[in-house]
């Protein structure tokens, strides 16, 4: 029997956070994997279903009649704090209702769906898109040990307990998204949050030291909305342009004319899109030393691995030996959507076997 011919026997759910559509327009990484993942399952047979908001604009059969927090807000202003939790038990409902539909379930949101699932949890795998090492995760695992949970990254896994680990998949996304860009022009580039975990502002401070102008796309944080008028507006000017948000097509003319993409993270990084996404376009990342960035960068092929402002700015002056072509074949050999849509399929045939 053939790979599509096994595949093909095996009914998935997908289910989405609620917080943006899937895909995302803008922000949203854990959606875009969630969209990624699910085409390229597709397309190895699998009948996949996405549970995800209402706006959401794809071509997988999708289950979902309310809208993402994000529609909400745009069209609401300002919502309730427990709009996101009420859209988490609608979300809920609509999958237990379905439940036998699908031989495995797999979920990428909080916490709600380990109860829902109940004895099919066996036959389940959590994605968690977030950090692992806090109380609430700690509360969440005690309490669910018979949970399947699948890390994004080796780093995050470590603060994932034994009995709930499932395997590693590192993200990927759809190979044709970015295209290489072998003639940058001579800006750096940060995309992410504006938060004092992605630290823009110490990007801008690393991108002056080197004497190079940068330019920075992203969201500013809904959890931390002061850190970009206190931390980063003030070091704005001609040389480091913030952008705001940035859709696939912006991001990838951003990364893709940058010199570098600098990702001096301040927290323990569970994986880190953007770093694949520069890769894509043949963009080395210069990227500090926590979480899941050794196992993403290779340092000298693919980027540089530093410690400090200083040791940035001296991996910069080396950047331009690198060679962009070879950064794109090691995007296109380890971090493509195809390749994570494998490995997931290969737990969810461990988990249906057992």
């Amino acid at each position: 029997m053939s790979k599509a011919e096994i595949s093909s026997a095996i009914r998935v759910a997908q289910v989405a956070p609620n917080i943006f559509p899937t895909p995302p327009l803008h922000h949203g990484g854990t959606e875009r994997v969630v969209h990624d993942l699910s085409v390229a399952l597709q397309n190895l047979g699998v009948e996949v279903t996405l549970f995800a908001p209402s706006d959401s604009a794809t071509d997988i059969p999708r289950v979902g009649d309310y809208p993402s927090l994000a529609a909400l807000e745009a069209r609401e202003g300002q919502v309730a704090p427990g709009v996101p939790s009420a859209l988490e038990a609608l979300q809920m409902e609509a999958l237990a209702r379905r439940l036998d539909s699908f031989d495995i379930v797999h979920c990428h949101g909080e916490f709600a769906h380990a109860a829902i699932l109940g004895a099919r949890r066996c036959r389940s795998l959590t994605t968690v898109h977030w950090r692992v090492d806090e109380r609430d995760r700690a509360l969440f695992f005690a309490g669910f040990p018979d949970l399947p949970v699948a890390a994004i990254s080796a780093a995050q896994e470590a603060g994932v307990p034994a009995a709930n680990r499932a395997g590693i998949v590192h993200h990927g996304i759809a190979r044709d998204r970015y295209a290489l860009n072998s003639n940058p022009k001579g800006h750096l580039a940060f995309v992410g949050r504006m938060t004092d975990q992605k630290r823009p502002d110490t990007a801008i401070r690393v991108a002056r030291a080197a004497g190079l102008p940068i330019r920075l796309a992203g969201t500013v944080d809904v959890g931390n909305p002061d850190y970009f008028d206190r931390a980063v507006r003030p070091l704005l000017a001609d040389d480091a342009v913030y952008v705001g948000p940035v859709d696939d097509a912006a991001k990838g003319r951003l990364l893709g004319d940058a010199r570098a993409l600098l990702f001096p993270i301040d927290w323990p990084e569970p994986f880190g899109l953007v770093m694949i996404e520069a890769m894509a376009c043949g963009t080395p990342v210069i990227a500090w030393n926590r979480g899941s960035v050794p196992e993403i960068i290779e340092d000298g092929i693919t980027g540089f691995i530093v410690s400090s402002e200083a040791e940035a700015v001296a991996a910069l002056a080396r950047v331009g030996d690198l060679d962009r072509a070879r950064v794109r074949k090691r995007f296109e050999a380890r971090f493509t959507s195809e390749r994570m849509a494998a490995d997931y399929l290969s737990i969810y045939r461990r988990l249906l076997s057992a």
